[in-house]
């Protein structure tokens, strides 16, 4: 029965990944063509560069304050209540962080809204000084700012939201949510773009974030939420979230600064159009995070805190150490590849319209930096919730705090002499620092068998090094579109071919585990 139930737990999870990794690969997909219109309509252009400038703050409030509560604060504290103390109590404190993060993202708005004329200088000091309309592009991301702070308000209920689904193991809705938001985003790039310019872009992302909150009120009713209008800080419970929440929030906020800020700082230096050329490579190189680290990590972040919460520390080391494997196998193939084929990719994902080829050169570039960083990123997804659900904040947050000071340190050498190139490197050597200290420490708080699991992770990169070889020398170089466009879609197969036959041929368990359940899947179907 205990087999059975183990079993039951593994199908669950692997439903639950379909899900998350459908609605990754949905939202990612239509951020692609989010990127591609919005390459298509403004280019590199120094008003794009004022929307990405504009875009931030908003960004960093939802972040630091609903992202922080809604993943490694909420979800463990929810968890435990709801097994210790009943759903009726469970409720009440889905209820009482829900007002708590609204209200406090609105204090943030406000805020916001009145240093926009501060902080937008502060944050990118040389936005148009190279093309001589510093003044006038600051003054149109101070109102493209005051115009996004809306989202954050929708967002940071829409995140409550979809922290009280996922608690719930219920990831339909919070799937389907971003893919709308990049949808309203596509419709300001096609049909606003001409007539309001960035402005219709800052449009489509209000228009978003009300949407992204919109379609998954229906799985709070489905689940019976009983909503209380109530604020008590001194519930035990809610005072656990924040205590939770507060490294969180200097940790996310580091991400976001060690991401984003940081790059739109140093790149408004570079010149114009290096702040879209970084964005568009970023955008590109998180495709495979999102689909492979992101979905999977969060699908069994609930799964994870559950066993965290019934202190099964055994199945807890099992499950981390199952996961990151199964992470990695996709990750890192993907990695190289994308590495190996980017200007490929590059060219037939933004090459129009505005964009132009000396555009695809520059970004193409950033591209491959970032590349480098997307394997320790992925780690990081999944490390850093182990600690999460531990009821460890502090230490995932610490790793990135310091993290962010090696990037900036990294990008002051580096921005001048090499451009977005060496922005994007320290990036990804930042995230190398980050991940290889959280490994560290990881292992030794679950007692993990970091020596075989290391072998299996240098067996994944002999694979994928040698798929990178192949699609190298095969599909290196394009003459034309059309070239790259074949180019880029049979590279991408034949890399997939020769990464799994060297895989099994290196007894990678993952890849024979996927074999098998293939070929379990083909014969429950009458395939022989």
């Amino acid at each position: 029965m205990g087999a059975m139930s183990a079993a039951g737990r593994r199908r669950s999870l692997a439903v639950a990944a379909i899900i998350v990794a459908g609605g990754f690969l949905g939202s990612r997909i239509l951020g692609v063509l989010r990127t591609v219109a919005i390459a298509h309509a403004f280019g590199a252009s120094p008003e794009l560069d004022a929307y990405q400038v504009a875009f931030r703050i908003p960004d960093l409030i939802f972040q630091v304050l609903a992202g922080a509560t809604l993943g490694s604060a909420f979800i463990p504290v929810f968890a435990r209540t709801l097994r210790q103390e009943g759903e009726e109590r469970a409720w009440v404190l889905a209820s009482r962080a829900f007002n708590i993060v609204t209200a406090g993202t609105a204090v943030l708005c406000i805020v916001g809204w009145l240093l926009a004329p501060v902080l937008v200088p502060l944050f990118a000091p040389g936005l148009g000084e190279d093309v001589g309309r510093r003044d006038e592009l600051v003054r149109e991301a101070v109102s493209l700012t005051r115009l996004m702070l809306l989202s954050p308000l929708f967002f940071a209920m829409s995140g409550m939201v979809t922290g009280i689904l996922n608690a719930r193991e219920r990831f339909l809705y919070p799937a389907i949510a971003p893919m709308l938001y990049n949808l309203a985003i596509i419709g300001g790039a096609l049909f606003l773009a001409e007539p309001l310019g960035v402005r219709g872009l800052a449009i489509g992302v209000v228009s978003g974030a009300g949407l992204h909150l919109l379609v998954q009120l229906p799985g709070l009713w489905q689940e019976r939420m009983r909503y209380r209008v109530s604020f008590a800080w001194a519930d035990p419970a809610v005072r656990e979230v924040a205590r939770l929440m507060a490294p969180r929030v200097a940790g996310l906020a580091a991400a976001q600064v060690n991401v984003y800020f940081i790059a739109t700082y140093f790149g408004s230096r570079v010149g114009a159009g290096a702040i879209a050329s970084l964005n568009y490579a970023w955008t590109i190189a998180t495709l495979p995070l999102a689909i492979f680290g992101m979905a999977i990590s969060t699908a069994a972040f609930p799964r994870l805190a559950g066993l965290a919460a019934d202190a099964d520390m055994e199945a807890l080391r099992e499950a981390t150490s199952r996961l990151l494997r199964l992470i990695l196998f996709f990750t890192i193939p993907a990695a190289v590849g994308l590495a190996v084929l980017r200007e490929q990719v590059v060219e037939v994902l933004l090459q129009r319209g505005a964009f132009t080829a000396a555009d695809t050169r520059v970004t193409a570039a950033a591209l491959g930096w970032y590349c480098l960083g997307i394997v320790p990123q992925a780690g990081v997804e999944i490390h850093s919730r182990a600690f999460y659900a531990l009821g460890d904040t502090k230490t995932p947050v610490s790793l990135a705090v310091a993290a962010l000071f090696l990037n900036l340190l990294l990008s002051a050498a580096l921005w001048k002499p090499f451009g977005v190139s060496g922005l994007a490197f320290a990036v990804s050597a930042a995230s190398w620092a980050e991940w290889g200290a959280l490994y560290v420490l990881c292992a030794r708080r679950l007692r993990s068998p970091a020596a075989a699991e290391l072998a299996a992770i240098a067996r994944m990169g002999v694979a994928a090094g040698g798929m990178g070889l192949l699609v190298a020398a095969a599909f290196g170089t394009s003459a034309d579109a059309a070239e790259a466009f074949s180019d880029a879609f049979f590279g991408a197969a034949a890399g997939a071919l020769a990464y799994g036959g060297l895989a099994l041929l290196l007894r990678i368990d993952e890849a024979r585990e996927l074999l098998d359940r293939a070929a379990a899947l083909l014969r429950s179907r009458g395939v022989t």
